[in-house]
């Protein structure tokens, strides 16, 4: 494994506690009947939805350092790609969090498209690698 890729997993393997504590703290909030989390269907869903993001996409990103190596690109796009690839469970789970941080929101702020922007990233970031890959 390159470099590159070794620091991008490390800065995926740093962010695994936070998903963690993500999970200890839904799981808080269920159990103590915290306001503004059951009684908010879309803060509930929606943090949910970041929580689970950012489980599945942090090891779909540390697969994929393994074959951003293994690619037919040159290194400047590798870089790219991998960068690409990182920000998507860095960006999705924030726009998730952070579009309904308040517990009386009832619909998402504007801080919705991190979402939306983390999306871009991992398809721009996997078509490139895939590309790179045949």
């Amino acid at each position: 494994m390159s470099p590159q890729s070794l620091s991008m997993a490390g800065v995926l393997l740093i962010t695994v506690p936070g998903v963690a504590f993500g999970g200890v703290t839904l799981l808080k909030f269920l159990m103590r009947n915290v306001p503004g989390y059951l009684d908010n269907p879309v803060r509930r869903g929606l943090w949910r939805a970041g929580h689970a993001h950012a489980g599945v996409l942090v090891l779909f990103a540390l697969v994929a350092m393994l074959y951003v190596d293994q690619a037919g690109l040159p290194d400047g796009v590798k870089a790219l790609t991998r960068v690409l690839i990182v920000a998507a469970p860095i960006l999705m789970p924030l726009g998730f969090f952070l579009s309904v941080v308040r517990p009386g929101d009832t619909k998402p702020s504007r801080l919705i498209w991190l979402t939306v922007a983390g999306g871009v990233c991992l398809a721009a970031g996997t078509l490139t690698l895939g590309v790179g890959l045949l």
